[in-house]
């Protein structure tokens, strides 16, 4: 079992900038996504990173969001720059066991509660 607890929410006005962070309690998963849902949405890709490093992100953050980790910290980061109103959402971090860019929400197997990032226009 992968507990996986997210920090770093709250509220920007647009144009700024947020960087979550996803503390794990190993790192035995291999590859680490965020995802978001915003209310009334299913949840959303965000982004991914494989344990070496590898990231791969969907078009409607690509440029503005920066996903990194800390293997020795066991814990991941979400940078996200520009937000824009749309980025509203609660953000998700999971866990995978594959050694792959994982894209899929069903191909996760643990997942963190979640933490509120409202954008004000």
């Amino acid at each position: 079992q992968v507990q996986l607890v997210e920090s770093g929410g709250g509220l920007v006005q647009a144009g700024g900038s947020l960087t979550l962070s996803c503390a794990a309690s190993t790192f035995s998963t291999v590859t680490m996504g965020w995802f978001r849902q915003a209310p009334g949405k299913e949840r959303e890709f965000v982004g991914t990173i494989t344990w070496t490093g590898y990231t791969y992100y969907p078009d409607s953050v690509k440029g503005r969001f920066t996903i990194s980790r800390d293997n020795a910290k066991t814990t991941v980061y979400l940078q996200m720059n520009s937000l824009k109103p749309e980025d509203t959402a609660v953000y998700y971090c999971a866990a995978s066991f594959q050694a792959r860019l994982v894209t899929r929400k069903d191909d996760y197997n643990f997942w963190g509660q979640g933490t509120q990032v409202t954008v004000s226009s």
